[in-house]
């Protein structure tokens, strides 16, 4: 078979217009589609991403209302505490405001009482004095007990830890118990220098109208004599009232009336 020599000419390819006007129409089409798709593709992503920013602003503001919440209650806290300080602090002022004046009236006190401590002083000094005094030339019973409260209270007004008020306590409690005396009947066991001899008597004290005497045996009934400041006998009628006197101020008798001698004003002239 013989080759065909000669060249091949190939005339270029023209569309139609219609077929142009379909593939541009195609075309248009996809890409609207296209486009369609991406701007509801943005649209979604955008609804997303602002349903997202709306639930973290809710978030946060959920947060913050929170947050306003407690620091409104500290406020409220702090400010009812601030309230109560300021109360206090007024209270503490008038508290103070009052120490200082109960101290300036300590001060005034302490002075006046420095000044009446000069003037107490001697004259408790003088009352112990008077009270020893009176003490020698009363009746002569229970001599050791009433001398050594004359004692105690000389040696107290040397003590520096004894205050004044409470050594003129004292003072005050001893001429009590000296006036009491006078109202009071006693019964006690002593021991008299009778006629040169010491004899244990009970002694029987009926207030200061009588101070009389009797042995244990009851041979020897007597009485102190205010004028003659001695011991002296008595008759033996005095002998029974005298045991019923002792008896009685035991309370081993009830009361009763008793006579017994008294020395008459006539008698003391």
């Amino acid at each position: 078979m013989g080759a065909l020599n000669g060249t091949l000419r190939v005339a270029p390819w023209r569309p139609s217009a219609a077929l142009l006007c379909g593939l541009l129409s195609g075309l248009t089409v996809t890409t609207q589609a296209q486009d369609s798709q991406q701007l509801l593709d943005e649209t979604v992503r955008a609804q997303a991403q602002s349903d997202n920013d709306s639930a973290q602003s809710q978030i946060r503001i959920s947060q913050i209302a929170d947050e306003t919440a407690e620091l409104l209650g500290e406020y409220r806290l702090t400010t009812q505490q601030l309230d109560r300080v300021r109360i206090y602090n007024g209270n503490l002022d008038d508290l103070i405001a009052d120490q200082e004046q109960e101290k300036l009236s300590i001060q005034q006190q302490l002075e006046d009482f420095v000044v009446v401590e000069r003037g107490i002083v001697p004259l408790m000094l003088d009352m112990i004095e008077a009270l020893e005094q009176f003490i020698a030339l009363d009746m002569p019973f229970q001599p050791e007990e009433r001398a050594a409260r004359i004692r105690r209270l000389r040696e107290n007004m040397d003590e520096a830890d004894i205050t004044i008020s409470e050594k003129y306590r004292q003072l005050m409690d001893a001429y009590l118990i000296e006036t009491d005396y006078g109202r009071t009947i006693e019964a006690y066991v002593d021991t008299l220098d009778l006629a040169g001899v010491a004899t244990q008597v009970d002694v029987l004290r009926i207030g200061r109208i009588l101070l009389a005497f009797q042995t244990s045996d009851r041979t020897q009934t007597g009485f102190w004599n205010p004028i003659e400041r001695a011991w002296e006998p008595l008759p033996d009628e005095y002998r029974t009232a005298v045991t019923q006197g002792l008896r009685i101020a035991r309370r081993q008798a009830a009361p009763d009336l008793l006579r017994v001698p008294i020395v008459a004003a006539e008698e003391a002239q």
